[in-house]
């Protein structure tokens, strides 16, 4: 199911119903007070829209603020989109902590109140499935950078040719040309000697976390171009794991730093947002 995104709504109307997350209609999140939460800028009260056997957190918010070409100047602006971001996502963590919650993505917009319970009804069993495979369960990630090269190494350029004699006639020493060739190979190689060991440390790793998890997912890489963090990124990856296994994460995740001498950083826990699937 395809939700519809942020669009120009009918100049009548001038508020839709935001949803942030859809649970179950049961009794702890159908009593949960969500009103001290701001939700997104301008919008009204928080509050709860029920259909047959679900429950979403909904929010009333200004049509001009989610038109298409508002909505395309606020991804530009870092800043503002990492507040949508964050007030998003505050919803979401709340409703969560009172049950299963499957987050929708940000600017989830209907055209009102009756549409987005229509949906609701209409796409019963993917939300239910959904809630389903991430009831305790939460979600963890894990990067994996490659070892720090030992402080004697260097990928700094080889030397140049040292030259003999003076003047224009000057030449390089005997057998420098070759000497420099040599070093220039040596450097190639070490880098690409660690790159491979950094790459099969990072397929090691994901096959143990996976071994634990109920489902995983392999991301992007950081580019460290961008980030300006310019150790070796060789893994990225999520995985979803049950809430009576998080200590066995915690001594598998130290067992794998010992063991390989990597720099693996574990993250979470989170809401599962990698692993509710299209809805």
């Amino acid at each position: 199911m395809t939700h519809p995104g942020p669009r120009a709504q009918d100049p009548v109307a001038h508020t839709a119903t935001y949803v942030f997350a859809v649970c179950r209609d049961t009794r702890a999140m159908n009593t949960a007070d969500l009103t001290a939460l701001p939700g997104m800028p301008g919008g009204g009260p928080l509050r709860l829209l029920s259909s047959a056997t679900l429950t979403a957190v909904v929010q009333s918010v200004p049509t001009a603020d989610f038109t298409d070409e508002v909505w395309q100047q606020r991804l530009s602006d870092r800043q503002e989109i990492e507040r949508y971001a964050r007030a998003h996502h505050e919803v979401v963590s709340a409703a969560a902590a009172r049950g299963p919650a499957v987050p929708l993505p940000l600017a989830t917009l209907y055209h009102d109140d009756e549409r987005a319970r229509r949906v609701l009804d209409d796409e019963a069993k993917r939300f239910h499935d959904a809630l389903k495979r991430i009831a305790h369960h939460a979600e963890w990630g894990v990067k994996v950078y490659g070892r720090q090269k030992p402080p004697q190494a260097t990928d700094a350029a080889p030397a140049r040719p040292v030259a003999v004699g003076t003047g224009p006639r000057e030449a390089p020493a005997p057998g420098a040309g070759l000497a420099y060739l040599n070093r220039k190979r040596s450097v190639h190689q070490g880098r690409e000697r660690r790159r491979q060991e950094a790459l099969s440390v990072a397929e090691s790793v994901d096959a143990e976390f996976r071994q634990l998890a109920a489902a995983s997912r392999r991301l992007r890489t950081h580019d460290a171009s961008l980030s300006g963090d310019h150790r070796v990124h060789v893994l990225n990856a999520t995985y979803l794991v049950a809430e009576e296994r998080v200590d066995e994460l915690m001594r598998m995740t130290r067992t794998l730093r010992e063991r390989t001498d990597a720099q693996i950083e574990l993250s979470g826990p989170w809401v599962p947002y990698s692993f509710v699937g299209e809805v």
